[in-house]
């Protein structure tokens, strides 16, 4: 079964076996999707440890938890159920739930995901400890099969969120109450957990790597298991149609170099994927199948451009904090963050920055979707970029970095915001890290303020200047780096990260500048700050705060609730025209 089929029909356990209405009951990573899984989304049992004890407690087994809580939102927010806001600062909370398996995983090596989890997790099943994941923003999955039983089986989650220690990052995550540009905090579970079946040998994750020069792409897989005789058919589907294959065998890991009969290409606003399908095999028996998809996509640089498949492509960027006003870090449904990409669209945006929070995969498969290009960023904010707390920043962006590397629509990595120099070691280390795990985009080390790498590959800077005559001439005469800079022009790709944040109804807000008077007001400060951009032959992008206004920051294109302020078609006039970089000046 194809892919697209496969994420419309969701799995027969999931129909059979979960009550309904289940909340995000679609399939969490269209780009890793097997058909023989279960959400465990819903209710479950729920508990905050004031004291830390809850070990001593008894809780990691066998005893009810004293509140309910609705997974996959987070104890803050309201759609969990509970809506505690900022009122209370958590540290220990205990998750509980039971569950049958259903009768197509039995006999099956059977996973446990989580999507996500803010920020230490260590998970039990019928008693018995299975594994713990430090980091709050991408998936980790484990093992459960010698710890599942006949009948009702329970899984308890111990969560650690110790965001006052300066030893995680938090984003724009508030440490008391919301205030400026931080807002509610999100604690626990806050992506969706499910179940997933797969054979003695599995396919555990994949490297895409697509190469239109040569009408084809590069999977890299890595292997679970110990079955002999191991073979590996990867195939790709242009439109249902077979345009490519290729086999390889062993175990462990293997790479296969898929030629393609059809060359299409994935280009911003106008998107092709081809789906990928991965079967394992031991001899004739057949062990595991992984639906995928990839887009045929490269991006390099030339000079001051940043192309794509050989293109400039001048990127109108939309800052994208991905904030909710019922789910707050978690969207409300699936159509919420397709429908996020179609507003920034509809205002004449072809991309985003995903601002201080690494966005879940069902986002990303929209943007791949719709031909949107976005930046991949971490939520350093909170954490003390000193050593000797490397590690652990290290490691989750390692982790980011492996689980969305495959989408065509990340065009860039930008693992700092807003540092200064004291930050530079780190900045450094991890830029490394960055273009040694995916040389295949640009890497920003940080948006704004200080760059520290000697030999950058792109730079930015920040400037919310409200007067668009003074924006416009002074990027006009000189590509200054930002802060702690020499004011100097390296003849590189270059763009503005963060301008704009005109308030509107931002009264006892916040927002940049003062608050225009009128619509037409608005309109006239907003042309002239994205003219500067346009009109600036030197730049391959800027990127206008924000798309949406969050708590009390008032500087969105929509309210919180994503109603428009303006009118979207002469936003979309203004920002969408051809810019002096399109016109290929030099």
């Amino acid at each position: 079964m194809l892919l697209s089929a496969m994420l419309t029909l969701g799995s027969a356990a999931q129909a059979a076996e979960s009550p309904a209405p289940t909340p995000r009951p679609e399939h969490p990573r269209p780009d890793l999707l097997r058909d023989n899984w279960l959400t465990l989304n819903g209710e479950w049992q729920f508990e905050i440890d004031k004291a830390g004890d809850g070990e001593t407690r008894g809780l990691t087994t066998g005893k009810d938890l004293n509140a309910k809580i609705i997974v996959p939102f987070c104890p803050e927010s309201k759609l969990s159920g509970i809506g505690l806001g900022n009122s209370e600062k958590l540290k220990n909370v205990w998750y509980r739930r039971m569950f049958d398996l259903p009768q197509t995983m039995q006999g099956k090596r059977v996973r446990i995901h989580f999507g996500g989890v803010d920020y230490k997790a260590s998970v039990y099943v019928n008693g018995q400890p299975v594994g713990t994941h430090i980091g709050e923003n991408v998936a980790f999955a484990f093992e459960i099969t010698r710890f599942l039983k006949a009948g009702p089986n329970e899984v308890v989650v111990k969560v650690l969120d110790d965001m006052w220690t300066g030893l995680q990052p938090c984003g724009k995550q508030s440490r008391d109450k919301s205030g400026g540009c931080v807002y509610t905090r999100t604690t626990g579970i806050w992506q969706p957990v499910w179940l997933e079946a797969v054979g003695s040998s599995f396919v555990q994750n994949i490297s895409v790597i697509p190469d239109p020069d040569h009408s084809r792409v590069l999977v890299t897989a890595a292997i679970d298991g110990h079955d002999k005789d191991l073979t590996l058919k990867a195939e790709a589907f242009a439109d249902g149609k077979l345009v490519g294959s290729d086999t390889s065998t062993g175990p462990w890991q293997q790479t296969l170099v898929i030629d393609l009969k059809e060359k299409k290409l994935w280009h911003p606003g106008a998107p092709f994927l081809y789906d990928l399908k991965l079967t394992l095999s031991s001899g004739k028996d057949k062990l595991d199948e992984l639906q995928s998809y990839f887009g045929l996509r490269k991006v390099t640089i030339d000079g001051r451009k940043i192309l794509i498949n050989g293109k400039p492509v001048f990127q109108r960027l939309i800052l994208d904090q991905g904030f909710y006003p019922d789910g707050l870090w978690t969207a409300p449904s699936d159509a919420a963050l397709k429908s996020d990409i179609e507003m920034s669209m509809a205002c004449g945006y072809n991309g985003a920055r995903l601002h201080q929070k690494v966005f879940e995969p069902r986002f990303l498969y929209w943007a791949d979707k719709l031909g949107y290009m976005v930046w991949g960023e971490y939520p350093n904010w909170g954490f003390d970029l000193k050593p000797p707390g490397y590690s652990a920043y290290v490691n989750e962006w390692t982790e980011i970095l492996l689980r969305d590397r495959n989408h065509p629509s990340i065009v860039g990595w930008c693992p700092f915001n807003e540092t200064d120099k004291a930050a530079g070691e780190i900045q450094q280390l991890v830029w490394n890290v960055t273009k040694a795990v995916d040389p295949t985009r640009p890497a920003l080390e940080t948006s704004g303020w200080s760059h520290t790498l000697p030999h950058p590959e792109v730079l930015d800077a920040h400037d919310y200047e409200s007067n668009g005559a003074t924006l416009r001439d002074r990027w006009m005469k000189n590509l200054s780096v930002g802060k702690d800079q020499p004011a100097s022009d390296r003849g590189l790709p270059f763009m503005v990260s963060e301008i704009g944040g005109i308030g509107w109804a931002a009264e006892g807000g916040f927002s940049y500048g003062a608050q225009p008077k009128s619509h037409d007001e608005f309109y006239t400060r907003y042309k002239a700050t994205i003219d500067a951009m346009l009109d600036n032959p030197h730049f391959f992008g800027f990127c206008y705060t924000q798309l949406t206004d969050i708590e009390q920051e008032k500087n969105g294109l929509y309210y919180y609730d994503r109603k428009p302020k303006f009118d979207v078609k002469q936003l979309h006039d203004i920002t969408a025209r051809q810019a002096a970089y399109e016109l290929d000046k030099p």
